[in-house]
Parts: C-alpha cells; sequence; structure tokens
C-alpha cells in the first residue's frame, strides 16, 4: 500500500482541516486554487456568446477555435525567475530567513510567508498573458513521536501577488474581496498539495519530493482580467503596457512533522 496520499487542493476542501489551520484561514484564492486563479480558463460569458460574430471566414481564429486568441502565433518571451525557501522547524535556529516554528505534536501549525520570491517586469515585457514553470522540491522528515498510529500531514499552498498601476483605480473592485484592488490582485497557483503519511508508533520517516507545473490559462492574461476581475477590455491592454511586479507567496499546515525544508522555483514567460 502506499504510505503517501496525494491530492490538488480542489479535493482538500473537502477534507477535514486541523483546528491551527482552519483557525488561520487562507484567502479564497489560497484556499481553493482550482476554483480562485486565473489559471483556469473562465466559461464564456452569455454576452459574450450573444455578441459572437456568425460564422464565416475570418482572418484568424477565435478562442472558439484555439482557446486563447490573444496568444495564438506569438512566438514564447522569456521574462525572468525567482525562488524562495523555507524551513519548518522546531526552534529556527539555522537562521532561515524564512522559517516557522513547529508546535510539538499532536498539535498542527500554520505557516504563512509572503514575498519569499519577486519578479519586476518592465512596461511591455509581453502582449496578453504570463505564464509559468512553478518547482517545488519539497525535503520533509514525518515523525510520530506518540504511543498511537497517526498521520502525518503536510499542505502546501503556493500563490502569486500580481501588482500593476492599472489596478491603483479605485474604481475596479477585486471580486474575490469586495474592495478596490489597491494596486494589485492575488492569484493562485494551480500547484498545492496535500500529503498524507501514516506512521506506526515512534516511527520515523523522511521522503523527499520533486516535481513540476505549467500554467493553463494563465497566472494572469487580458482574458483573465476581463472575464475574472472585471476590467474593460482597454484597461487590460493597458495592464500590459505597465510595470508588473510578481511576488511569490506560500502558505500550509504541518502535523507531525519533525522538520521541512520547502524549495520553490518560479520561471515566468509572455507572449
Amino acid at each position: 500500500m502506499n504510505l503517501l496520499a496525494r491530492s490538488l487542493t480542489a479535493a482538500v476542501a473537502s477534507l477535514s482541516m486541523s483546528a491551527a489551520f482552519a483557525a488561520n484561514p487562507a484567502p479564497r484564492a489560497m484556499a481553493d486554487d482550482v476554483y480562485w486563479t486565473a489559471d483556469v480558463p473562465a466559461p464564456p460569458s452569455q454576452a459574450a456568446v450573444r455578441s459572437a460574430a456568425p460564422a464565416g471566414p475570418a482572418a484568424s481564429p477565435g478562442a472558439d477555435d484555439v482557446g486563447d486568441a490573444d496568444s495564438f502565433g506569438r512566438n514564447l518571451t522569456w521574462l525572468g525567475l525567482t525562488d524562495g525557501a523555507i524551513e519548518l522547524s522546531p526552534d529556527c535556529s539555522s537562521g532561515a530567513e524564512h522559517c516557522q516554528i513547529l508546535a510539538p505534536a499532536p498539535a498542527a501549525t500554520a505557516y504563512s510567508f509572503h514575498d519569499v520570491g519577486r519578479i519586476k517586469l518592465p512596461k511591455n515585457a509581453t502582449n496578453s498573458l504570463l505564464c509559468y514553470w512553478f518547482s517545488p522540491v519539497l525535503s520533509v522528515s514525518y515523525d510520530n513521536p506518540t504511543a498511537s498510529p497517526v498521520v502525518a500531514r503536510l499542505t502546501v499552498v503556493p500563490s502569486v501577488t500580481v501588482e500593476n498601476p492599472v489596478l491603483d483605480d479605485p474604481s475596479l473592485i477585486d471580486p474575490n474581496t469586495g474592495l478596490p484592488f489597491g494596486g494589485s490582485l492575488l492569484t493562485a497557483v494551480t500547484s498545492s498539495e496535500r500529503f498524507e503519511v501514516p506512521l506506526t508508533p515512534g516511527q520515523h520517516l523522511f521522503q523527499r519530493e520533486r516535481d513540476s507545473a505549467v500554467c493553463i490559462a494563465g497566472l494572469v492574461s487580458k482574458q483573465s482580467l476581463m472575464q475574472n476581475y472585471g476590467l474593460s477590455e482597454a484597461q487590460a491592454r493597458q495592464f500590459f503596457k505597465k510595470p508588473t511586479t510578481l511576488r511569490l507567496n506560500v502558505e500550509g499546515s504541518a502535523q507531525f512533522v519533525g522538520d521541512a525544508s520547502l524549495y520553490f522555483g518560479l520561471r515566468v514567460v509572455g507572449d
């Protein structure tokens, strides 16, 4: 039997979370990255369907043909990379910049780190899309100091804060918060993970996980700015003409974890 049970955060939402993590709820964009991210294409609005042009010869394919007409046929542009490291430790004696002290078992510990890595893009860096490769390397020591069998748990929920001058407009309202954007929006990276590891009494177990995820619709795109965040087409076009800063965040929780070293690499590309 495989000792490691993994699932995307969409499944995590249906699972019972620890009391410590529940006491520190994450923003909705972090809590369920499948439904609160620009990376998952939004269905076309009824208005868009009604206003669609009649079928016939077209100079270039539309969204119904290729899914993302704005980036169709454009060259990929390498825009930069960043990374960040987080430690979970009983005492954080290593002096790591981003470290969370773990509560003694069986208590669960929530952690939350913002701006662990960043990319500052100049104006006109891309045409209509910011896409990513996200590569976590997770080294985890699970530990059961009790006399009973337990299930150790580790949850990792990455997100990206996107800062852009277009979002300074106080009339633009973030649909996730109901408040003005205030210069930035929060979008999830569809790479959230939950690990569950059964441990026998007194058992110690080390595991190292290495994987990568590539974006789908994009970290942010012209279409997502319009469909998900309510910007007009003119505002969405202006967004990509302005400088943009991306800040990597990571939240999660740990239970029956002795210590952990969590590394995250983020590369961004555009069109």
